[in-house]
């Protein structure tokens, strides 16, 4: 049975990635000149905390060939097959650094293969993407398999998403300055979604926090087509900075309007959250089309 390896911006719960066997390579960011993610960590609520009370502002690093090789080259010991679902291409340079490292370590141990996969993903849609990658594993797909499968479907993974404050999206040039100054004192909120080439997406705006949240679900009944008719027992995925009543609402309208019970919440990590800010909830399932 292949190693199933992803990176921190996939979101997902520790007690999950324990549960099914998953290595998680850490993304740094750096607060007040300190570098968190690999030997330091800083728990997820002080650090929404900080953004929220202190105004503090963290920046992210990606992984570099270096650190992906010291990661690769630890796994390799116990396992000689690895598929490693990395963050979109669109939004780091992670992915290509990773294929770098696996065809360094490939060339100088023949025996170990090592498939990297761009999963044009984020936060938990590239969680999503790892999910699928579990079950085929556990159904006893080979690693060329499941990678394909993956290849195949990543398009599949629809992201929608909402945030609380404009001036975040600023900073990372998705709105100028002027319509996240304007936008915030309308209460406008976005609705933004991650495009077939894994870039950030501004597709909509709403006005009111309980409206953005609706147009959540709302996008849902638009993309899904006959997928979730036809895989009723299929997990979304929702994820959010501090924010956890607002995801609950979005669990809750999902169950209503389309009958799928099954559902993952976590918060969203700091690598991503250092981009989103405070009260971003983010939804996540499979669709015909992005």
């Amino acid at each position: 049975m292949f190693k199933i390896t992803t990176d921190s911006t996939a979101d997902l719960p520790v007690e999950y990635l324990e549960k099914h066997n998953v290595g998680c390579m850490p993304i740094s960011y750096i607060m007040d000149g300190i570098t968190y993610g690999r030997d330091k960590e800083l728990d997820w609520k002080e650090f929404y905390r900080l953004i929220r009370e202190e105004g503090k502002m963290p920046t992210t690093s990606q992984i570099n060939p270096e650190d992906a090789r010291e990661y690769f080259e630890e796994y390799i010991k116990t396992d000689k097959e690895i598929l490693h679902i990395a963050f979109s291409s669109g939004l780091s340079g992670t992915y290509n650094n990773m294929c770098i490292a696996a065809a360094e370590i490939m060339e100088e141990h023949p025996d170990v293969k090592i498939i990297v996969i761009d999963s044009l993903c984020a936060s938990m849609g590239e969680g999503l993407l790892v999910h699928k990658a579990i079950r085929l594993r556990d159904e006893g797909k080979t690693l060329e398999a499941t990678a394909q499968w993956l290849r195949e479907h990543a398009l599949n993974v629809v992201h929608v998403f909402t945030v609380e404050d404009l001036h975040h999206l600023h900073r990372g040039g998705r709105v100028s300055k002027t319509a996240a100054i304007l936008g915030t004192l309308a209460s406008i909120k976005p609705k933004l979604h991650v495009d077939n080439e894994g870039h950030l997406i501004l597709i909509g705006k709403v006005r009111g926090r309980r409206k953005s949240l609706d147009a959540l679900v709302d996008y849902m009944g638009e993309k899904m087509g006959t997928w979730a008719q036809e895989n009723r027992e299929d997990c979304i995925f929702i994820s959010h900075s501090d924010a956890l009543e607002d995801a609950e609402y979005v669990r809750d309208r999902v169950r209503e309007r389309f009958g799928i019970e099954n559902c993952l919440i976590n918060h969203i990590g700091p690598t991503i959250g250092t981009h989103t800010g405070c009260g971003t909830v983010a939804f996540f399932f499979m669709g015909e089309s992005r």
